[in-house]
């Protein structure tokens, strides 16, 4: 109780006694925004202008300065710029709300409840190792048919939440959307997250794509006719590149969208959080996993584990140790340090990023609190130089928050669309986030791309098979006199001829 009392008179400080010109204020103060945050107003113009080709717009367009899609050009980009509508139209909260705080916003959507209308129907999938775990299938509450016909040819939707596997009301609204839009979102469960039974003394590693890629194999095995689209939320992300990475053409992903996702994870976790932010991120995983306190006692060192008090211990209790007889300070011990480097060797999203082969979109706030300041910890390189990774890149927007001053009231072209799809019982009426229009909308625009594309080189392999008129005559000609020398042939076609006009009769 204390401490959730501590926690409500943290918040209420920061409602009360936060400069509002930090956090607050209009277009004309988003410089001592970016200040705060340790960018200059020099680099957010080098960052709106990396790549002309794909800013989209001029420098003296106020829609430029609050979002910018840094990529390196190339057609997939510029046909993104084109039909893409909302990735300029970005209206971030301004004035004196609690929305256009990047941190209050970003608690709101990571801990505040959220009443859907969207059912789940769970699969546990058993693993190779006999492991668990699960799949839910967002379903409407109007639906009485639970399941899904394996012939059915829509869209797969797979979410993989944040690491802890917490169920954000984020993920619940993307649901929600998704399904208004014709998806069939699937939210993927790692092993003893969210209700899934722990039944081998083995938990999922931060980025080992093992049991992911044993899910999509059972998702394709179950819709194999339906296309395959991701989307990862904050560190969750990590689990979704490391599967590309590994699994490269392979993947199965049509495409795929990361939400305020932590790239650097190994210098996220040594560098931590502020204390409340942490305090809060480890009280939750260590109440997950204090039902298996006795089981996981075998192998690992409980007493070091329930006892640390940040992320990065954590962590090293659950990975970085061999057994019970390890140290009870892991982050002490030269041995220890070594482990943990290697662990993430492993485990780094970014460690097979070369092998990605199909489009990524990875949709970043400048003001995000948990991932920190932008020059340090988003790999901007890799947006300009591979082709396949585009960042949407916004000036306000916190950590999976992206909160608008038209939100609530449904707004915009893809909103518009997905409330006249949607029944009236309700799905897809409440307010719509920018971030999920803005994804579905880069599904559309690169599954249009990518069948243009495809139509294209059919045309061209048609032409190159036709040769042109003369040399179709020439193929025709040489044939017939072909036949003419061999009787054989002759003699079929002939008989092919007689069956024709027997056939006519």
């Amino acid at each position: 109780m204390l401490e959730w009392l501590a926690a409500l008179c943290f918040v209420i400080l920061a409602v009360l006694i936060w400069p509002g010109s930090k956090y607050f204020g209009t277009e004309s103060q988003t410089d001592a925004l970016l200040q705060g945050l340790g960018i200059s107003q020099q680099a957010a113009k080098d960052i709106d202008g990396a790549q002309p080709a794909c800013a989209g717009a001029g420098t003296g367009d106020v829609k430029a300065r609050t979002v910018a899609l840094i990529c390196k050009p190339s057609a997939l980009a510029n046909y993104l710029l084109k039909h893409c509508r909302t990735f300029s139209n970005y209206s971030p909260c301004v004035g004196w709300t609690w929305r256009a705080s990047a941190f209050l916003q970003s608690v709101y959507e990571a801990c505040w409840p959220y009443d859907s209308p969207v059912q789940f129907v769970r699969d546990n999938l058993q693993l190779s190792d006999e492991g668990l775990v699960a799949l839910d299938w967002a379903v409407p509450s109007y639906q009485k048919r639970r399941r899904t016909s394996s012939h059915s040819t829509s869209p797969v939707l797979l979410i993989i939440p944040n690491s802890f596997g917490k169920i954000t009301r984020n993920v619940l609204k993307l649901c929600e959307m998704a399904l208004s839009h014709g998806y069939l979102p699937a939210v993927f469960n790692r092993r003893s997250h969210n209700g899934t039974p722990l039944t081998t003394l083995k938990l999922q590693q931060f980025g080992d794509p093992a049991d992911l890629r044993e899910a999509v194999r059972y998702i394709r095995y179950r819709q194999p006719a339906g296309r395959l689209y991701a989307v990862s939320e904050s560190s969750g992300s990590g689990l979704l590149l490391s599967y590309l990475g590994e699994c490269g053409s392979s993947s199965y992903v049509t495409a795929a969208v990361c939400l305020s996702p932590l790239f650097r994870c190994q210098s996220w976790f040594e560098n931590g959080l502020c204390w409340p932010l942490q305090w809060a991120l480890v009280l939750y995983q260590k109440i997950c996993l204090s039902r298996y306190k006795t089981a996981l006692g075998d192998t690992i060192q409980t007493d070091a584990l329930f006892s640390s008090c940040s992320l990065r211990v954590l962590e090293e209790s659950l990975f970085c140790q061999t057994g019970p007889t390890a140290q009870t300070g892991p982050s002490t011990s030269g041995g220890a340090s070594a482990a943990w480097d290697a662990y993430w060797e492993r485990n780094e999203p970014l460690r097979d990023v070369d092998e990605v082969a199909i489009p990524v979109l990875s949709m970043c706030a400048q003001d995000d609190p948990i991932r920190g300041d932008t020059q340090s910890t988003v790999p901007l390189e890799l947006f300009e130089t591979n082709p396949h990774f585009f960042l949407l890149l916004t000036n306000r927007g916190g950590h999976c928050g992206f909160s608008t001053q038209s939100e609530g009231s449904g707004a915009g072209a893809v909103g518009a669309v997905g409330s006249a799809a949607a029944p009236s019982s309700g799905v897809g009426s409440s307010g719509v986030n920018w971030s999920h229009k803005a994804l579905l909308e880069f599904f559309r625009a690169t599954t249009d791309f990518f069948a243009a594309e495809e139509r294209a080189k059919q045309l061209a392999a048609r032409r190159r098979g036709l040769g042109g008129g003369a040399g179709g005559r020439v193929f025709r000609h040489r044939s017939v006199s072909t036949c003419k020398r061999m009787p054989a042939c002759s003699h079929n076609i002939h008989a092919i001829y007689n069956w024709q006009r027997s056939y006519t009769r």
